[in-house]
């Protein structure tokens, strides 16, 4: 008896067989068992991952003798024909080679006409996007109403470049790439079944570059039991496949840790003469940042990574979880940049030396809470003092400031909150409150915002908060926007606030509103910062040694500005 191929001789013949596509599956066992049929099927999905194996299933289940049925019985005439591919119901057609509209015309002159032994005509159209237009349009009248007796069946990787009129007259099914590991596991019940001695190591290898597709997966199979006399190890597979030896990937994350360049360099040259693919070796490397990052956070997921450990166990320790997330992210930017390089041992060379070069501080990883700043107060009596950087005015201390109150909670009435209870200053010609201070508070964004800032407080007293707003900003009083800004209001001060914004004219008032003060500071501190900038003596002895002047608009101040 001739040899038969693994993809081949473990084909599924039937939905119990199927391995992955759980969704597609139960989809069309439901319709079987409750006898919706739908006259036209499409399934897409990426090479290898079984549309033409559900297909001829699916035509197995519409002719079986025993009746319309999810689970065919296998022994009856017609589907031992179907599996065998003598069944004269069931017209398999290659669309690459019948691309074109005279092809398809033949094809369909039989549809009229009953089936000569099944219970349905089935047409099953593989690489059916290869049909030319003229074909889809020949085909489009039949599909959408074809005679009861017959079942279109079509299968494509590339559903775009079909007419949308043909996929909305179609029953679409996508079959999803396959996981590693669920591959994995059946050409390990493969290689049971076939009672050949298969390290899991090396399965999983076999896995990984299959890409998702099964029937890649049993194509590397058979060849890697050629390649290993009968016998599937893991060093072996690596050889065949190409891809380079875990022990050099170790001793180059060895030679990382311990930064000892000179190892890593003679590493790669000994990966040099093997002649690796270097966009491969790089996906290896980054692979095992992820099983060491893994075995950082989850010691007891060894078993989950379906791969040998043990050597990865001793470096856990040794290299910071902060290092260890650096270095994957410098090797995904490295092979996202691989191809652009003169050279791709280059590239993977300044990768390792990136990573070699580079180390976090022990501090970096720590995510500090940002420290409030003193508010900037204007002295109109005293000089301005030259600008300094915002980290050294003193925090605001928060000790006084009240808890939040839910916006929904009920609040008892009660009179008006004492000024020490308000976490914002006073100063003495605001009122009962320091409106430019009190914003900062309130957490408002977007219009909420610019309504606030650009309004002037009149007055706070029982509970009642007047605001003006000038008559140029009149079109921010939005419903919305005075609604946010009272519950913000409530939140902060902690009991019930009624709002009331009227509009002012420019010169009914003199009070100076949030950003006509954040706007009169920003400019006190760029002249303060141009003044400084020609007072001072070195400037002046650089412009008059080389012929120099200052660029008018280039100064800026140091410390940056306050948000508003």
């Amino acid at each position: 008896m001739s040899h038969q191929v693994l993809a081949r001789k473990w084909r599924p013949r039937s939905f119990e067989q199927m391995v992955g596509q759980p969704h597609v599956v139960q989809a069309l066992s439901n319709a079987l068992q409750a006898q919706r049929l739908h006259h036209a099927y499409l399934f897409t999905g990426t090479r290898g991952v079984g549309k033409t194996t559900v297909a001829r299933v699916l035509a197995k289940c519409l002719n079986c003798e025993g009746g319309i049925t999810p689970t065919p019985c296998g022994q009856c005439s017609a589907c031992q024909e179907i599996d065998s591919g003598r069944f004269l119901d069931l017209i398999e057609v290659d669309a690459a080679s019948r691309t074109g509209v005279d092809d398809t015309r033949d094809l369909l002159e039989n549809v009229p006409y009953a089936p000569s032994h099944g219970r349905f005509k089935v047409y099953l159209i593989d690489e059916v996007h290869m049909f030319s237009k003229s074909s889809f349009n020949a085909l489009l009248k039949t599909l959408e109403e074809p005679p009861p007796h017959v079942k279109f069946l079509l299968a494509t990787t590339d559903p775009q470049k079909m007419p949308p009129t043909v996929l909305s007259r179609c029953l679409q099914f996508h079959l999803k790439p396959m996981p590693a590991e669920l591959i994995a596991r059946h050409l390990e019940r493969i290689m049971q079944a076939e009672q050949i001695r298969a390290e899991p190591a090396a399965l999983l290898q076999i896995a990984q570059q299959a890409d998702g597709s099964m029937r890649d997966a049993l194509s590397l199979l058979d060849q890697a039991i050629a390649y290993g006399a009968g016998v599937l190890e893991e060093e072996a597979v690596r050889q065949m496949l190409g891809v380079v030896s875990r022990t050099h990937l170790l001793r180059l994350l060895q030679a990382l840790i311990h930064s000892d360049a000179q190892t890593l360099l003679s590493t790669l040259d000994e990966l040099a003469t093997q002649g690796p693919d270097y966009d491969a070796l790089l996906a290896e490397f980054i692979s095992l940042l992820h099983q060491l990052a893994v075995l950082q956070q989850l010691p007891h997921a060894a078993e989950q990574l379906r791969t040998d450990t043990a050597a990865l166990l001793p470096l856990v320790a040794q290299i910071p979880a902060e290092d260890l997330q650096l270095y994957y992210q410098i090797a995904v930017l490295a092979r996202r940049d691989l191809p652009f390089v003169p050279n791709p041992r280059l590239g993977l060379e300044m990768a390792l030396l990136r990573m070699l070069s580079f180390r976090l501080a022990p501090e970096a990883g720590a995510v500090s809470s940002p420290t409030p700043c003193a508010p900037v107060t204007s002295q109109p009596s005293a000089p301005l003092a030259p600008p300094v950087a915002m980290s050294a005015a003193p925090p605001v201390p928060p000790a006084r400031a009240p808890a939040p109150v839910p916006l929904n909670a009920p609040v008892p009435p009660a009179a008006s909150p004492p000024l020490e209870s308000v976490p914002v200053a006073r100063p003495a010609a605001s009122g009962p409150l320091d409106w430019a201070e009190l914003l900062p508070h309130l957490n408002l964004r977007g219009m909420t915002s610019a309504l606030a800032n650009n309004c002037v407080l009149l007055s706070y007293e029982n509970h009642v908060l007047r605001l003006g707003l000038t008559e140029q900003h009149g079109a921010m009083r939005t419903e919305n926007a005075q609604l946010r800004l009272t519950q913000a209001l409530q939140q902060v001060l902690g009991s019930e606030v009624t709002l009331h914004i009227e509009i002012l004219e420019a010169q009914a008032h003199s009070l100076e509103t949030p950003a006509q003060r954040l706007s009169r500071l920003n400019q006190e501190r760029q002249l303060a910062a141009e003044q400084a900038i020609h007072d001072d003596a070195l400037t002046h002895s650089v412009c008059q040694t080389f012929d120099a002047e200052i660029v008018p608009g280039s100064i800026r101040p140091l410390n940056p500005k306050p948000d508003a």
